[in-house]
């Protein structure tokens, strides 16, 4: 295998298993069974300290807050605290689990792009941080709220700034056409920074853009830079506006297969310092504060799901399908918009590939299928499936499809291994409902 698909911890131990956190994965296949997604959580530790040494380094004022629509969970969201990392949440039960993780307030954000009045009543009882505004309503309802309340709050006003980064269409956002922000081309975001003026209770700190994910370039980032700083001197001397905050979003690739070429945490971070400070300087601007949300880069290649596989299928000179008692249930970004992952057999990890393998996962859709060419060993029953950065947006988008139950999360770190979510069971699925008879 490439060793390069190895990150953190990650190691192929003498009895030819793969190794994750100290422990032997085929023993957390022993204790919890499969699927289950496993995280290497000093790996994720080491990342978030890399983010934020990164501005320390360069005594650059910032934040690094954890886009945690990655993964939530209060075990993770405890982790982020202990790392005085700020938090970006995206929803009423993203931040409720925030409460309940006793998240320090000041340093949560609240993003989305319909925030209920509930949610927005939540946000100021629990006086997050910041709301980053998305829309007119939300304005006009915060704007109500917090005059009601007479309760001051933080706001960062997302903007589109017409900067695409070149990532699949649905998770590119920060091109023109965009449910997200307010237009920064046509007139919207100068209406929003207009109406913010008016508003006694909403003190506006910056500007948030977004413009992707997985990106393995920094020009996306530059361009989008230089459109916001330009856009805040033609608003300084429209409206006074001081830009302290300016929140480049997240974006940060990672590897999933030996194709991707992520960056170095650095060179990111060196790169969106170097044009902030340069272009700042060129337009006479206060250096603002930079902010970032790194999620996927946190998580994703951190985590890795172990299957155990069953049946096969082979049609001659065609293709060899090879099934996992998991699929669309737990990972359904490959179904949802073709994403690409890898994978080893845990159990003999360095064994020679003989053969060509699809791994289809077991519910009942054509497309549920996990990796379409993946080289490997000649499958044997109750083999064990490693696919690798599933850290991100696997949990976090998990479903009971067919009545599936969502498997089990566990941390590990230095030979510990931690439940932090459990499996769910057959009696969890019907938990809520009501019977007829």
């Amino acid at each position: 295998m490439d060793e390069r698909l190895l990150t953190g911890t990650m190691k192929i131990n003498e009895k030819n298993h793969l190794e994750i956190g100290g422990v032997d994965s085929l023993d957390l296949v022993e204790k919890y069974g499969t699927p289950i997604y496993v995280y290497d959580t000093l790996y994720i530790k080491e990342k978030a300290r890399a983010f934020k040494a990164a501005f320390e380094n360069r005594g650059v004022a910032a934040q690094v807050a954890y886009a945690s629509k990655a993964f939530s969970c209060l075990a993770i969201y405890q982790l982020m605290a202990k790392e005085n990392m700020s938090l970006d949440v995206v929803s009423g039960g993203e931040l409720y689990t925030a409460i309940k993780a006793d998240y320090p307030s000041e340093k949560i954000h609240f993003h989305g792009n319909n925030k209920s009045d509930a949610e927005i009543i939540t946000g100021l009882d629990y006086r997050v941080g910041c709301f980053v505004v998305d829309n007119f309503h939300e304005l006009n309802q915060l704007n109500k709220f917090t005059s009601i309340r007479e309760q001051m709050m933080n706001v960062l006003i997302r903007v589109t700034p017409g900067v695409e980064a070149h990532t699949h269409d649905y998770i590119s956002t920060g091109q023109n056409d965009s449910k997200f922000g307010f237009d920064l081309t046509n007139g919207q975001a100068e209406m929003a920074i207009e109406l913010t003026r008016k508003m006694p209770f909403i003190n506006v700190m910056g500007l948030h853009s977004h413009i992707g994910s997985q990106i393995f370039e920094t020009e996306g980032f530059n361009l989008a830079i230089d459109k916001v700083l330009n856009k805040a001197k033609e608003w300084k001397k429209q409206f006074d506006f001081k830009l302290k905050v300016l929140n480049v979003g997240g974006g940060f690739g990672i590897r999933y297969t030996t194709e991707d070429e992520p960056l170095p945490i650095e060179t990111y971070i060196n790169t969106i310092i170097d044009e902030v400070e340069q272009v700042s300087k060129e337009l006479g601007l206060e250096m603002p504060e930079i902010w970032i949300e790194p999620g996927r880069s946190l998580v994703g290649d951190a985590g890795i799901t172990l299957y155990q596989t069953g049946s096969q299928k082979e049609i001659p000179d065609v293709r060899n399908y090879l099934a996992v008692d998991g699929g669309m249930s737990d990972n359904i970004r490959p179904a949802l918009y073709n994403a690409k992952y890898t994978g080893v057999f845990a159990n003999r990890v360095s064994d020679q590939t003989e053969k060509m393998y699809s791994i289809a996962g077991k519910c009942c859709e054509s497309g549920d299928m996990l990796i379409w060419d993946l080289p490997l060993p000649e499958a044997q029953t109750q083999d064990i499936l490693a696919v690798f950065s599933t850290g991100a947006y696997g949990y976090a988008m998990a479903n009971n499809y067919n009545r599936i139950p969502r498997p089990p999360v566990v941390f590990v770190e230095n030979g510990v291994d931690f439940l932090a979510i459990e499996r769910e069971n057959y009696a969890d699925l019907m938990r809520l409902e009501r019977s007829l008879i």
